[in-house]
Parts: C-alpha cells; sequence; structure tokens
C-alpha cells in the first residue's frame, strides 16, 4: 500500500486510512512496540495484561485491574467486553486472573447491536426481583460467620451492582444503539467494528471505566491486498471499516467534551512480517509493531520510537507490553505499582515490569 499524508506534516500513514489521516493531531503513534510473543492466545494476553503468560498463575486483564481499582459504585458495570466472543479470544485474557471473578468483563454477546440480558426473566416482575433478593440477603445471614472475606464481599458488591443495572433504565439504556441517530450509526459504520465502537462511547459516557471493543479477521496470511481494503472479498475490507470508526469515535468523543478524560488505545496482539509470503499474505512478527493511543491526557499529533527502513525491528525507543500497560494504568488513574494479594496470599504488583512512556505526556 502507498503512505498518505495526514494532519500532522511529517506524518504518514496507510492509503486506506483517510479519516485516521485527518485526525492525527489527536493521537501519538507508537511505531516501537515490540515483545516475543508470535503465538494469538500468547500474544494476546501479554498486551492484554501487560504480564508474560505463565502457567503458575493467571493475570488479570487490565480491565480488570482498573475495575478492581474502582470498585461497583454506578449502575454501570466497570469493566465491558464487545462483543464477547472476541476479548481475548482463547486467551482468556479479558478475565479478572488471581482476582475475584466479579472483576471479569461484562459479556455483552457476539452482537453489539444487539445486547441481550437485561431484563428480568419473562413473567418475573420487578416487586417479585425484589422477594427473591430479600430471601438471598437472608440466606447470606446464615452463611455469613462461615464464609467471610473479601471475595466474599467483592462477590456480594458484584451481585448488588448486577441488580442496579437491572433496575436502571438509564443503564439499559446505555446499551441500546437503536435510540442513536441514524445518522450516528452512518458516521460510524454499520458493520461489527462500528456498532462496537459507537457502544462503547455511549457505555463510557453512561459511566463504565473500561470498555474492550475487537475487531476480528486480521489474521491475513494471504490476498492482503485484496482482503484488507476491499469488501468484495470474504472476510474482507477490514480497513476501511476500522478507519471509519475509529476516527468517528475519536470526533465523537471530542465533540462532546469526554476526549480528554477518555483513553482510546488501538492495538493488536502483534505485528506482521515486513516481507509477503508464498500467498500474498503477512505472517506473525512480534518483533516490530504499532500502537496509537489518543485522548486521556495523551499529546497527540507525535510519533514515539522507530524501526529500521524494513520495519523489522525497533531502532529507536524499544516500547514492550509491560510498559505499554503500565502506562495505560497510570493514564487511567491506577496506580501500577500497587500490591494486590494472589489467592495464595502473595503480595504482587499490579506491573512487576514496565515504565511509564513518558512521551505520550
Amino acid at each position: 500500500f502507498k503512505a498518505i499524508s495526514t494532519s500532522v506534516t511529517g506524518i504518514q500513514i496507510c492509503e486506506h486510512l483517510p479519516r485516521t489521516a485527518a485526525v492525527m493531531k489527536e493521537v501519538a503513534l507508537i511505531r516501537s512496540l515490540t515483545h516475543e510473543l508470535g503465538n494469538h492466545d500468547t500474544g494476546t494476553r501479554f498486551m492484554l495484561t501487560g504480564h508474560r503468560p505463565t502457567p503458575a498463575l493467571e493475570y488479570p486483564s487490565l480491565g480488570s485491574l482498573v475495575a478492581q481499582a474502582h470498585g461497583f459504585s454506578e449502575a454501570m458495570p466497570p469493566y465491558v467486553a464487545i462483543p464477547g466472543d472476541g476479548v481475548g479470544g482463547d486467551s482468556n485474557a479479558a478475565r479478572a486472573g488471581y482476582l475475584p471473578g466479579a472483576f471479569s468483563a461484562f459479556n455483552v454477546g457476539n452482537d453489539p447491536s444487539r445486547v441481550g440480558g437485561l431484563q428480568l426473566p419473562e413473567g418475573v416482575s420487578f416487586s417479585r426481583s425484589e422477594q427473591r433478593r430479600e430471601i438471598l440477603r437472608k440466606m447470606d445471614t446464615f452463611t455469613r460467620h462461615v464464609e467471610d472475606g473479601p471475595g466474599t464481599q467483592e462477590r456480594d458488591a458484584f451481585y448488588e451492582q448486577a441488580y442496579r443495572l437491572l433496575a436502571s433504565t438509564e443503564a439499559k439504556a446505555a446499551f441500546d444503539l437503536s435510540r442513536e441517530k441514524p445518522e450516528t450509526r452512518e458516521r460510524y459504520g454499520r458493520g461489527r467494528i462500528g456498532a462496537g465502537c459507537l457502544l462503547a462511547r455511549r457505555l463510557v459516557e453512561a459511566g463504565s471505566r473500561f470498555v474492550t471493543v475487537v475487531d476480528t479477521g486480521w489474521d491475513t496470511h494471504q490476498q492482503i491486498f485484496k482482503e484488507l481494503p476491499d469488501s468484495r472479498f470474504p472476510g474482507s475490507g477490514k480497513l476501511p471499516a476500522l478507519d471509519r470508526a475509529y476516527a468517528a469515535l475519536l470526533t465523537d468523543l471530542r465533540e462532546r467534551g469526554l476526549l480528554d478524560s477518555t483513553l482510546v488505545v488501538l492495538m493488536g496482539e502483534f505485528g506482521r512480517t515486513p516481507k509477503l509470503n508464498a500467498l500474498g499474505g503477512r505472517d506473525h512478527w512480534p518483533r516490530a509493531g504499532s500502537v496509537c493511543l489518543a485522548g486521556g491526557g495523551v499529546k497527540g499529533g507525535q510519533v514515539i520510537g522507530a524501526t529500521n527502513s524494513f520495519g523489522e525491528i525497533p531502532t529507536d525507543r524499544p516500547i514492550n507490553p509491560s510498559d505499554l500497560a503500565f502506562t495505560i494504568l497510570k493514564l487511567l488513574g491506577v496506580d501500577p505499582t500497587r500490591e494486590l494479594i494472589t489467592p495464595t496470599g502473595r503480595p504482587m504488583k499490579m506491573m512487576g515490569e514496565g515504565t511509564f512512556i513518558g512521551e505520550l505526556v
């Protein structure tokens, strides 16, 4: 693909991302992300947790860490996964790890345009639900003297938050994309990535703290020049759909006065091989990749790091997933050095490795 100029002098990006090029003043582009895990699951775990995967311990996702830090204070779930089938795939990287399961992502299902599970079961009125809730409270008092502790308290907080969500008309409305104007839907795009980004904006606006939006189908090991830009081919047209949704999200957040308080991170689990394979595609290449950050106090309109001319390895300012995770937490007001307790009673820092990417601010 060719490169095109952007709204920032000296920064060029792919020709199939013209809308993103227009909003580059909002974006900090890291071009030197690097790690060594070229498998989808392990790479995803590393990127979404900031820790290299190990069989000895399952680490919490960044969303779970943010949910744990802020707690369940509102009707909106603090951590939401859009769509539920894509976040982390088989890697379980969207889960709470060694934290209580209550801090896992709220799963919206496979279609962000139709979120289910937000209504009471058929035949169950709100008053009947209240009666059931009171019975549950009474039963809890009988077992509290046997089972009590931080895990129990966090589970109770999770149940309370779930009940508040079911009881809140405003919270449930945040999940309903039909409330958006048709022109807004078109602005983001009608595909899954467009619907996901629009739903993410609605959830953040309503009070959710951390939302992941996953767009699958980027594993282009063949016919990359046809599949990525052209919607006529199966599983294709990824670049135009992402370009539309990403630029719309940044612009919409800016227009609503939310971008300065909302961090938007665009990333994958690794980069792709600089050289085409025999099938005209690109394979896995964790040695060099890119990440875009915007909003949330980030200084946009800049490039951080560089690779050699072939895009093979970083030659300036190498940044690993631990650095990125440390920085994301810090920008979201969470202390990455704070200690948590594992199920075995072992104290562990949120981020044992990683340093803040100071150029971003």
